[in-house]
């Protein structure tokens, strides 16, 4: 039942054109593509989450890269954010495979869902507060299907804002590897490892691993 719900979700979601300015962003790139990827065909369509349903973690980002994601059609799927997130998941025991490439690439993820505060990549990574308001009945009603969520795992500060809201909680001062507790739910919150994170050194690979460790513990 769970599995049949979360598939018509899904649906909804890959249909969804709440946001016009972001439905002709992710359509245009999906047509004008970038040179190394010129010969693939784009997704060009709103991604929805993806993992176990039965997952305690739940680890939600901010939106799909126009050439990531949104390229690929599975979300930290192509891209260098993908890597270190299928990486550090595959070390630390919630994911089978190290790698993130297609969505043929054979990566299952064990205990673990991830999703989205928005399901469109934005330009410059930058929703608008309607955008975000658009996507995030998404969101609850993924929270609602899963269940089993025990532990939320934040990439970047609208992630956490995202899950506060969803929690109906007031968000505290965001910083990378911090912990918060509200109800039943643990909320981890982590620096997103973007390149503009990860290249400056701002997210090392120490800190982002500790990031899961943590999760690991938690999300038994």
């Amino acid at each position: 039942m769970r599995k049949q719900t979360i598939t018509t979700l899904n649906k909804k979601i890959k249909d969804c054109q709440k946001c016009p300015r972001l439905s002709t962003y992710i359509r245009d790139v999906a047509k004008t593509k970038v040179r190394r990827f010129k010969e693939e065909s784009y997704y060009g369509r709103p991604l929805s989450g993806f993992g176990d349903i039965k997952a305690k973690l739940l680890i939600i980002g901010l939106a799909p890269a126009a050439h990531g994601g949104n390229r690929t059609g599975r979300m930290f799927t192509g891209d260098s954010s993908g890597d270190w997130v299928a990486k550090v998941m595959h070390k630390t025991g919630f994911a089978n495979i190290p790698i993130s490439q297609t969505t043929n690439d054979g990566l299952v993820l064990n205990n673990a869902y991830i999703t989205a505060a928005v399901r469109c990549a934005p330009p410059q990574n930058k929703p608008t507060k309607e955008e975000m308001q658009n996507c995030h009945p998404y969101l609850e009603q993924e929270l609602q299907i899963l269940g089993n969520v025990t532990t939320i795992l934040c990439l970047g500060k609208i992630a956490y804002d995202a899950t506060c809201k969803l929690l109906q909680v007031k968000p505290e001062k965001f910083g990378h590897n911090k912990t918060f507790h509200y109800n039943t739910i643990t909320v981890i919150t982590s620096y997103h490892p973007s390149k503009q994170n990860t290249q400056t050194g701002r997210l090392s690979w120490s800190d982002w691993y500790a990031v899961f460790k943590k999760a690991k513990k938690l999300a038994r």
